[in-house]
């Protein structure tokens, strides 16, 4: 796991080795001082000897200060490294994430991803940034800072031998008991992400219904529960600072009770003892470092996880069948289509599914709520595959073209209507970055879009603000129509895109599409029949099968569930 994830350092690799090289450096002067203490004590001190002294006070001076200027450049580099990894993660999971599916993104949340890409990466960034120190610290003072003490006195350096296992015994038991916990901590953190986005999302309707106490009491529950979830997590890691303090102190005591017995006996100057604990205290302090290291990567090893889960994703969509091939007319065929969203689901979505389009003409989709108009249309640019039969555009199966090619060739204009943050303007050319003014000026036209831009503060240049809210419903369906039409595709889909459009102003845009766009192949889903009555052809969809196919004409004299569906209208229109 963490051999992966440290592949995505790329660039930066070069600033974590640096890192270490000055960490390592840094680490062997700070190991020269206390020798040279003690052998100025033992040397300089007892003879009396002030040049000896100075001699060895300026050699501890210049090893204090280059290790300090190593210690700046570790920290410096060592950030560089962390930063940079975590910019590289979050780059690699957002690419992903532009390669999945409908169906790749059902598997998480929307607030788990959030939380994948922000705070999970921030977990291992920070990790790498302020772990990298103790990591590479504390190996090397521990092997250097032992070795050195053996070497001032072997007999009293035994002690580690009984303070070492128990200091990894206990971090052990750590260890072990905080992992699962970490996880928890972080689908806790997902939760929470989860409630603040369906609050902000949906704050309209919440302070129209009056509901601000019922989304502070959900809050309240998620984030109790993170709270304790984190509580629980950081009060047993927390238990790994005062364990080895105590065994810390308990093993200074030992040395110096040992200690003070062989220079009573002659066998330790105490120049040495003084040296030696110097040693002692860099040696457990190593300890320290390690054990917080390895609770820093306990935790990170938690959001690695959840990271690479996204990373890993298998894509369901992909272009392994592909040829260069591209769109040419816009002729759409529906050859026996039978589609369901989950391959366990019992029941197909779509059944036995097929009719042909032609280029250039418009064809209109109804049915009533359920009927799975909106699946349908989906299908076509591939936005799922089917399971049996095959969705073909000028004669060829979807599968054959390149996502970007056939994607590209189709303009769908959603249900839930999405603008930018932005300008007006920004937002036509997001269908196509090259457009000229004059080619914008013609789609808003055709969308009716043209008809309050004057009354908009200031033109095309007004800023939208975060999806549109400036801007009433009407409005922000004829803007997304406008934005599709401005890319030229050769189909154009509207997906009940002019329910909060005036029948008039609808049947503008209609007459608009089929004067100045005679070519390209329209399908247009709706609740109205107005909105579909004059169209080449209309496909009746009932429960995920085609009623019929007709048109208006001849769909109102025999097929009982359009008569229905019109005579309700019309009642309604009468009211």
């Amino acid at each position: 796991m963490l051999r992966r994830l440290f592949s995505y350092m790329h660039q930066y690799k070069k600033y974590a080795f640096l890192a270490m090289f000055c960490i390592a450096a840094e680490s062997v002067f700070e190991l020269i001082v206390p020798l040279l203490m003690a052998r100025l004590v033992d040397v300089g001190v007892q003879n009396a000897d002030e040049s000896y002294i100075y001699v060895k006070g300026v050699q501890m001076l210049i090893c204090a200060v280059l290790a300090l200027v190593l210690g700046a450049g570790s920290a410096r580099f060592a950030a560089l490294a962390g930063q940079g990894l975590g910019a590289e993660l979050r780059k690699a999971e957002y690419e992903k994430l532009q390669a999945y599916s409908f169906a790749n993104i059902d598997h998480f949340r929307v607030s788990s991803l959030v939380t994948r890409l922000t705070s999970d990466v921030t977990n291992i960034q920070n990790s790498v940034s302020t772990g990298m120190r103790p990591f590479c610290r504390g190996p090397v003072m521990l092997v250097s800072a032992t070795a050195v003490a053996f070497s001032i006195n072997g007999r009293l350096a035994v002690v580690f031998l009984v303070a070492l296992p128990l200091l990894a015994g206990l971090l052990t038991i750590i260890i072990v008991k905080v992992r699962p916990l970490y996880s928890k901590m972080q689908t806790a953190v997902d939760a929470v992400n989860r409630i603040v986005q369906e609050n902000l999302t949906a704050i309209r309707v919440v302070k129209a219904y009056v509901r601000g106490n019922y989304e502070a009491d959900k809050f309240d529950k998620v984030n109790t529960n993170l709270k304790q979830q984190s509580q629980r997590a950081f009060s047993l890691s927390a238990l790994n600072m005062p364990a080895m303090q105590f065994v810390m102190y308990g093993t200074i005591l030992a040395l110096l009770l040992f200690g003070g017995r062989l220079i009573r006996s002659g066998d330790m100057q105490v120049g040495e003892l003084t040296g030696f604990l110097s040693y002692v205290l860099q040696i457990l302090n190593s300890l320290m470092m390690i054990s917080n290291v390895f609770l820093m990567m306990t935790r990170s090893l938690a959001s690695a996880s959840r990271i690479m889960e996204v990373i890993d994703e298998k894509i369901d969509l992909t272009d392994d069948e592909a040829k260069d091939i591209s769109v040419r007319r816009g002729e759409i065929e529906f050859d026996h289509v039978w589609f369901k969203y989950r391959k366990e689901a019992k029941e197909y979505v779509l059944s036995d599914v097929s009719f042909h389009i032609n280029a250039g003409e418009t064809v209109g989709i109804i049915g009533q709520t359920g009927s799975a108009k909106t699946t349908l249309i989906q299908l076509i640019p591939r936005l799922y595959d089917v399971q049996k039969g095959a969705v073909k555009i000028d004669g060829v199966p979807v599968k054959y073209y390149p996502m970007r090619h056939l994607r590209d060739a189709i303009a769908v204009v959603l249900q839930k209507n999405t603008l930018f943050s932005g300008s007006l303007l920004d937002n036509l050319k997001w269908g196509r970055e090259d457009a000229s003014d004059e080619e914008v000026k013609e789609a808003c036209r055709i969308a009716c879009v043209d008809e309050f831009i004057g009354r908009l503060p200031n033109g095309y240049n007004t800023e939208m603000g975060q999806g549109g809210v400036n801007i009433s419903g009407g409005q922000k369906q004829r803007i997304c129509i406008a934005r599709a039409i401005l890319k030229r595709p050769k189909v154009l889909i509207l997906d009940d895109s002019t329910s909060a459009v005036d029948t008039a102003t609808e049947a503008k845009i209609r007459t608009a599409l089929a004067q100045k766009l005679p070519e390209m192949t329209k399908i247009i889903i709706a609740q109205r029949i107005s909105s579909v009555r004059h169209a080449d052809q209309i496909i009746l969809l009932d429960n995920g099968t085609i009623s019929e196919i007709g048109t208006h004409e001849t769909l109102l004299t025999h097929n009982k569930i359009y008569q229905e569906i019109y005579e309700s209208q019309k009642e309604g229109a009468q009211l």
